[in-house]
């Protein structure tokens, strides 16, 4: 059987771009060889493009942007010359591909601009389409459209720079402290608070403000928050659901990506006809979004059997120790086989439309 050439992209310009390299070096560790040939491209933090020859460990690191091996390369947008345009010297070549596995989190990665530009070009690639990746880097609008089908979300205001904040400020009190403020386009918890009283409040408004135009101010929900792995397009797999267990006030991206005091628990504990519920839940949320191919749903359980919506997110971790594949893999699909699943899934699509 021809291999598929499949172009990894990791890093970019937001402030998820140490979260991409390990999840991308993930990916890389565990696409098996015999099947893809690979061709690693990184963008750095200031938004150059470079086809990276190296090892794994050299993007863990950070290093990878150093390597003398380097060369400039980007994704054509033409159909006419679809593929990957790389530089060398004073000429440039195309090298035509099979699948981009598009590895970046946050702004310019996970929220339709790069599925945009691949869309341009033609190219199958894994994840959501230029449409539902904007709508869940979106948390106001992901709200409102899933509030829309009936399911419950945290009550909360939404703030546009320019905004009078102490309209703002007034209208948020009104849901009662604790509050949290969030930027509405930013993951990995950067940029989140939460406020007890005016002083934390006005101070969380403006460290919001510092990552995007658009700040989410949400009443707190007390319960406990729970995600689903979901896998696929027309008849999606959704796999075991985990809960995640919290000591401090909220999973920030220090207990993200640490666990100091936070556990993960896998499978929640909660009953089956409970996890039922959220499956079904997760469910409806993915395709309300128009997701496909992958996406991690995560929800709000309270005390007394409510199920709010929390947020999607449409590139979810992908480092061997992170939520989506451990749900995966508890659900009997493997690191390598979740791979394999993701790829084709693009190629699949692609060959219906």
């Amino acid at each position: 059987m021809q291999k598929k050439t499949v172009v990894v992209l990791f890093g970019g310009t937001s402030t998820e771009y140490g979260v991409s390299l390990q999840s991308a070096a993930s990916v890389i560790d565990h696409l098996d060889r015999s099947k893809y040939e690979l061709m690693l491209i990184g963008i750095t933090r200031e938004g150059a493009w470079l086809r990276f020859p190296g090892s794994t460990d050299q993007i863990r690191q950070d290093t990878w942007h150093t390597h003398p091996g380097c060369i400039p390369a980007f994704i054509s947008p033409s159909r006419q010359a679809s593929g990957i345009v790389e530089f060398i010297g004073t000429e440039y070549r195309i090298i035509p591909v099979d699948v981009v596995f598009p590895v970046l989190h946050g702004k310019y990665g996970e929220d339709g601009t790069l599925q945009g530009l691949l869309e341009l070009s033609g190219i199958p690639f894994v994840g959501c389409d230029t449409l539902s990746s904007a709508i869940g880097m979106d948390k106001g609008i992901a709200s409102q459209l899933v509030r829309a089908t009936g399911i419950e979300t945290a009550a909360s205001v939404t703030v546009l720079e320019g905004d009078d904040l102490h309209k703002a400020i007034d209208n948020a009190e009104k849901l009662g402290y604790p509050v949290y403020i969030k930027p509405a386009k930013s993951g990995s918890s950067f940029g989140i608070t939460k406020a007890y009283n005016n002083a934390e409040l006005k101070d969380g408004i403006k460290l919001a403000f510092q990552h995007d135009r658009k700040v989410v101010i949400e009443q707190n929900v007390e319960g406990f928050e729970v995600g689903c792995a979901v896998l696929g397009y027309t008849d999606p797999l959704i796999a075991e659901v985990d809960e995640i267990e919290l000591r401090g006030d909220f999973f920030n991206y220090e207990e993200k990506y640490s666990l100091k005091t936070s556990k993960i628990h896998l499978p929640a504990r909660i009953s089956p006809s409970t996890a039922k519920q959220v499956k079904e839940t997760a469910l409806r949320i993915y395709q309300a979004l128009g997701c496909k191919g992958l996406a991690r749903v995560d929800l709000f359980l309270t005390g007394d059997g409510r199920i709010l919506f929390n947020e999607v997110n449409t590139m979810p971790g992908f480092t061997a120790a992170s939520r989506y594949p451990n749900m995966m893999r508890h659900s009997d699909i493997s690191y390598p086989e979740l791979m394999d699943k993701l790829i084709q899934l693009a190629l699949d699509e692609e060959a219906v439309q």
